[in-house]
């Protein structure tokens, strides 16, 4: 039995491109029908670790980090919201959206990783984030999105405070960090290659056949 390909996604549960990008791997890996033969696990990455309790509007975060006029972000955000369309997931867009801190997410994803759930908890505090106009980084939100992947609330919300919990996810941003990972979404494929950015669907498909059909010849 050959291992599976082990797919490493660096990302923030804040950044669109990552769910973009994330989605179309999974279209490719669907597509394919091989499923059974990769492993992902979710890496933490902060976009913006210094992100205050009460968050920051969307629009004044994006033109003071990116110098994007409001223009451009609403050319960027039309753009968004079409290729999560394709795939089947909402971008809602609005004024008032703030950018969120993301730590205590990456610390339940950390926990939900020894049940299988990663992917499922990920992808519950993405559409929270971005198509239910939530604040991810607020208690309640978490522990809905805990419960609706059916993990343990409490013992999920316990961890935020523990200190082993949050040295850890805090080790493992130096990781990725000092490999030289500093844009999301990053995808390391067996901790040899890596493909930075949301791919189109093809592009996945390539790198997934190559490499496991190498994989498959050693």
């Amino acid at each position: 039995m050959t291992d599976k390909l082990k797919i490493d996604i660096v990302s923030d549960v804040v950044c669109p491109w990552c769910t973009i990008g994330y989605k179309r791997l999974e279209k490719a890996i669907s597509e394919l029908g091989i499923e059974d033969q990769v492993e992902i696990e979710w890496q933490p990455f902060e976009l913006n670790p210094n992100m205050p309790a009460e968050g920051q509007n969307v629009i004044e975060h994006i033109s003071e980090k990116y110098g994007s006029t409001l223009d451009q972000q609403k050319q960027s955000q039309q753009q968004m919201m079409e290729a999560g369309a394709e795939l089947g997931f909402k971008f809602d867009y609005f004024d008032e959206m703030r950018m969120a801190n993301t730590f205590d997410a990456h610390i339940l994803l950390e926990y939900a990783k020894d049940f299988n759930k990663q992917t499922q908890l990920k992808m519950a505090l993405t559409k929270a984030f971005f198509s239910d106009r939530k604040d991810v980084s607020k208690r309640v939100i978490l522990k809905e999105a805990l419960l609706s992947v059916g993990l343990n609330a409490e013992d999920g919300l316990a961890r935020l405070d523990n200190e082993e919990a949050q040295n850890e996810v805090r080790t493992k941003q130096e990781y990725w960090r000092n490999l030289g990972v500093n844009s999301v979404p990053t995808m390391v494929f067996n901790r040899k290659s890596a493909v930075t950015g949301a791919q189109p669907v093809d592009t996945f498909k390539q790198v997934l056949t190559e490499l496991l059909n190498e994989q498959q010849s050693t």
